[in-house]
């Protein structure tokens, strides 16, 4: 049985302006010892299915169905009281801005104490011990001083440390770490990432990172799930996802990653148009207003998230043939413009329509 198993989860608020559709049937698990990578641009519902996942989306105006199995509980049929238990014990999590998610008025070691005695039955000298062991943990230097520090006296990259340290101070058995590396410079993302894949490989637990950028997951997830307008629209091993993308969307976030096998002078592909409102949404495909090899088909029909052929794990919501799929990526990959690969998939398309003769009256296939 997985850690983590998210069975349809819809989240729905309602406005002044319409019902926001936040989260649309996603489903997805983790096992122990294991990382998830959630990508998706702003506004795609990654950060509020996780929320949902701690209880911290429940309110008078929100609407949540489905099921969020952990360990075999329910969390979204938990009391509160419950509920409260579980986060920050066994599930905690590293929020995007580390300056806002820490008190500015406490010290930082005391709210590492605090967080421990929330959850444990221990003094404040025992809780102080160890929050400086958490602190050196994480690699803050010279934790003892550290640890009489205000946020303000730490760094952007030793704030985001300590929140691990915060999030890890009561061992959890699932860490949801949501952008952990954003307004970080590169050199300090990949600290941050290395600290914790190394935490996981010591400590054991599952971890779910949320993030824009498929280059923060690209060696640090074991599968990937990739979210646009509310639904995960692909989902597979991280190998599966890098080499062998299958949806236009992936593409076009894997397109719009700085390559340094690429010319100097060769410009990113962005992906064309904005997100979808989640009040008014497309027809048909979510994503076919954005998309360069839409068909009019696209935008009547709903794809649902399937399995592609073998007991792979790769799933797709795409109406574009596999094949047609397999050669425009290719064709991505060898440097060709998305518009003369639409050219490339008609053909196949026309070939496929022309495969099909209608049966001889009585006869067979």
């Amino acid at each position: 049985m997985s850690l983590l198993e998210v069975k349809d989860l819809r989240v729905s608020f309602t406005t002044e302006d319409g019902v926001v559709h936040a989260v649309d049937g996603v489903s997805y698990s983790i096992d122990t010892g294991k990382t998830l990578g959630i990508v998706g641009e702003s506004g795609s519902g990654k950060s509020v299915s996780s929320l949902t996942t701690l209880g911290l989306t429940r309110a008078r105006n929100t609407t949540i169905s489905g099921e969020i199995l952990f360990d075999g509980e329910d969390l979204n049929a938990m009391s509160q009281d419950r509920l409260r238990k579980i986060r920050g014990n066994d599930i905690a999590m590293i929020f995007q801005d580390p300056l806002s998610s820490l008190h500015p008025f406490y010290k930082v070691g005391w709210q590492l104490v605090e967080a421990m005695r929330t959850h444990q039955n221990i003094s404040k000298a025992v809780g102080r011990k160890k929050a400086v062991e958490l602190l050196e943990l994480v690699g803050i230097p010279d934790p003892r001083k550290r640890v009489d520090q205000f946020p303000h006296e730490f760094s952007g990259g030793m704030r985001q440390r300590a929140m691990i340290a915060m999030a890890l101070s009561n061992e959890p058995k699932l860490l949801i770490a949501d952008e952990p590396t954003t307004a970080l410079d590169v050199t300090v993302q990949a600290q941050i990432l290395a600290l914790l894949d190394d935490l996981q490989r010591r400590l054991g637990m599952a971890i779910i990172i949320i993030t824009h950028d498929l280059g923060v997951v690209a060696e640090t997830a074991d599968e990937i799930g990739v979210m646009y307008a509310g639904r995960i629209v692909e989902h597979g091993t991280s190998q599966q996802i890098f080499g062998a993308p299958q949806h236009p969307y992936t593409w076009g976030l894997l397109q719009s990653i700085p390559r340094l096998t690429r010319a100097r002078d060769q410009e990113l592909v962005p992906i064309s148009g904005r997100p979808p409102s989640l009040i008014n949404r497309p027809s048909g495909c979510f994503f076919h207003p954005r998309c360069p090899y839409v068909r009019e088909a696209h935008k009547r029909i709903d794809p649902k998230l399937e399995a592609l052929d073998g007991d792979t794990g790769h799933e797709v919501a795409c109406l574009l043939e596999p094949e047609v799929r397999t050669r425009i990526w290719r064709g991505l990959q060898e440097g060709r413009s998305p518009a003369e690969l639409r050219q490339v998939a008609e053909p196949v398309a026309a070939a496929r329509a022309a495969e099909v003769v209608p049966l001889a009256e009585g006869g067979d296939e």
